[in-house]
């Protein structure tokens, strides 16, 4: 998922791997997460915006090649930070199996 917002918060574009026309375990691939965020690229770069704060959250493959792709439409990167939230030991685990 891919949301592109203004310094004030309102989200200006977004795309998602959805949205791009990928379904199932499709939207999980790299591949998905590039024709993305190329997608919401085009459409902020049309809307004036020339650069960019990127936020990535959680875990997964497609973070470094949306990166590119955001960076391939013309956008300027001009910070990337790890937004991915810790936990400060968080849920209990479930019970160890006794076989």
């Amino acid at each position: 998922l891919i949301t592109i917002a203004d310094n004030s918060g309102n989200v200006l574009v977004w795309a998602s791997a959805g949205k791009a026309g990928f379904k199932g375990s499709k939207k999980s691939t790299p591949f998905a997460a590039t024709v993305a965020a190329e997608q919401a690229g085009r459409e902020a770069v049309a809307m004036g915006v020339r650069k960019i704060l990127v936020r990535v959250q959680g875990p997964g493959s497609g973070r470094e090649s949306a990166i590119q792709a955001l960076a391939a439409a013309g956008l300027t990167i001009r910070s990337i930070q790890d937004v991915t939230p810790l936990p400060h030991n968080g849920c209990r685990p479930p019970k160890k199996r006794r076989v």
